[in-house]
């Protein structure tokens, strides 16, 4: 996983840091940059099927009912 051997990264103090750094560059990456207010407007939007209709609530509850059937 790390691609040299762990005993050989805390020898140097420059070592360390740029291995922090790639944990923290590699964290940033992974959970991303956007803003929250940019999440919360695209989980607002109407929920289509496979075929881009619009779902409806009745549809919704029918789905919920399989999904606890199973």
């Amino acid at each position: 996983m790390i691609p040299m051997r762990t005993s050989s990264i805390f020898k140097s103090r420059w070592m360390a840091l740029i291995w922090a750094a790639g944990v923290i560059w590699f964290a940033y990456d992974a959970t991303g940059s956007g803003s929250k207010d940019a999440n919360t407007t695209t989980n607002s939007a109407q929920l289509t099927d496979a075929t881009g209709a619009p779902v409806t609530k009745d549809q919704e509850k029918q789905l919920a009912k399989v999904l606890k059937g199973l």
